[in-house]
């Protein structure tokens, strides 16, 4: 039974709201009408004791449970606003906030299947979200076979990274099948900041910069050697960002313009038989991630009528973001997000070999500073030019710095619930970029390794066989590591 008290939430007569950071802004910026900056993901969950005696999906005890959770996470009843004349963004609350708009809910025809789920996720992805409203929607979709149902979760990458595990559905979910719940208490948004106070806001943050670079002056005199040291690196990898820009990489078919229309696939492995192959043949989680990667585009690539002898030619490079996040942030929400580019090895037909390549590479990539070069550039953007971080990153994208993005995001080993439903599948979307047709996300979970791909339309239209393809990489390790 629910708890019969209400509880409320007092207002604040004094307005509040938060300045979005250089790299948070940037999403903003990068957006376009084919580049949607949104992170999104497809969760499948048994039924359980939200099935309805019509068989549906209890969606209005969804809807209550998701706004009971919201004060947990204040960001998604907020909304964007602009400082007049510096036309930098900042978080306020939303004093038109309605649950409904957020969580939507629809059905495929039953019984629906996996292919039309993921034309559905498609059709979710290529819509922009509204910048009127707090940058999310939940979409529960009923109607799957099996006796299942499906969440299709979508948040601007300004809100969170995809790194650091904080968004709705880490607060919806629990580790045991818990069905009850406190009612959400009665919300008051804080009123909305003038223009004035905006100005005058943004006026004392400039005046304070040349007194937070003293002191930060001051703090490097403490330790002159540390800050040298320090400092060092941070140019190194500086230098390493900006040379790596300076030549493209190869011009393949996945890096041609890019419309506003996706399609969305995916496909699952045993984590277990990763973990074995990692340890037959050496390696990392994410070295066995790239090598099935660099298999599965040699693959698609000869498809598409460049061999294998042509492909010798090309420096074919994965963009793979890198949580830069310190163990006091954790929990907390924004893009807090580096990158080291790897150039992978798509001509080497031997699966054993092109693990180790892979190997060689990204141990090379972690002794290096390259993914504090990006660091190093946002850092800068905060106390220069706000838009330094999206002019540098969409000049990176349209003078290819890199062929697709990879990422991969740890999860829990355990099950996890909603309301006593069982999530059993968990598929991850990672937004495209200019001139990138693809992007590559996964997410590991309760035993599985889950690979969610986001593809242009009109570019990708056999994307499911680059799916076949990474199968088929992968089963090639296996095979390799069990002749190991």
């Amino acid at each position: 039974m629910l708890r019969a008290a209400i509880g409320r939430i007092a207002p604040d007569p004094m307005s509040i709201y938060q300045r979005l950071s250089a790299q948070d802004r940037s999403f903003l910026d990068l957006e376009g009408d084919e580049t949607h900056m949104h992170v999104a993901g497809a969760f499948l969950f048994e039924k359980g004791g939200l099935s309805t005696p019509a068989g549906g999906v209890d969606i209005d005890r969804i809807r209550d449970y998701v706004a009971s959770r919201l004060h947990r996470i204040p960001r998604y009843r907020q909304r964007v606003a602009w400082i007049p004349l510096e036309n930098h963004p900042v978080w306020v609350d939303d004093d038109r906030f309605n649950i409904h708009y957020h969580v939507r809910h629809t059905a495929l025809p039953a019984p629906g299947d996996d292919r039309q789920l993921k034309r559905f996720c498609g059709r979710v992805l290529s819509q922009q979200l509204d910048r009127g409203k707090p940058l999310w929607e939940i979409w529960v979709v009923e109607g799957l076979e099996h006796d299942r149902f499906a969440l299709v979760t979508k948040t601007h990458h300004c809100m969170v990274d995809g790194l650091s595990g904080v968004d709705l559905l880490a607060v919806l979910l629990s580790p045991t099948p818990e069905k009850e719940y406190d009612p959400a208490a009665r919300w008051y948004p804080n009123p909305a900041p003038g223009a004035g106070e905006l100005l005058r806001d943004a006026l004392l943050r400039r005046l304070g910069m040349p007194l937070a670079t003293a002191r930060a002056a001051l703090h490097a005199l403490r330790d002159p050697t540390a800050a040298l040291a320090q400092a060092r690196d941070l140019l190194g990898g500086l230098g390493q960002s900006i040379a790596s820009g300076l030549v493209p990489a190869a011009d393949t078919p996945l890096n041609r313009p890019i419309g506003p229309h996706r399609r969305f696939d995916w496909v699952a492995f045993d984590i277990d038989e990763v973990k074995r192959t990692k340890q037959r043949l050496g390696g990392t989680v994410n070295d066995v991630v790239l090598a099935t990667v660099s298999g599965a585009v040699s693959r698609f690539l000869a498809q598409r009528g460049i061999p294998r002898s042509r492909q010798r030619e090309l420096d074919f490079r994965a963009f793979c973001p890198v949580s830069v996040r310190a163990d006091h942030e954790r929990g907390a929400l924004g893009n807090r997000v580096s990158s080291i580019i790897a150039s992978l090895p798509i001509a080497e037909a031997d699966p054993r070999e092109r693990l180790a390549r892979v190997r060689q590479i990204t141990g090379d990539l972690k002794q290096s500073k390259h993914a504090l070069g990006g660091e190093v550039l946002s850092s800068v953007s905060e106390w220069t030019a706000p838009t330094l971080a999206a002019l540098a990153a969409r000049l990176a994208f349209r003078n290819r710095l890199s062929n697709l993005v990879v990422t991969n995001v740890p999860g829990p080993q355990i099950p996890l619930y909603l309301l006593g439903a069982r999530m059993l599948e968990s598929y991850p979307m990672v937004p495209l970029f200019e001139r990138q047709g693809l992007g590559v996300a996964l997410f590991s979970y309760a035993g599985g390794l889950y690979w969610g791909f986001n593809a242009d339309w009109d570019q990708l239209p056999d994307l499911h066989d680059f799916v076949v393809a990474i199968d088929h990489s992968f089963r090639e390790l296996c095979e390799a590591a069990a002749g190991a």
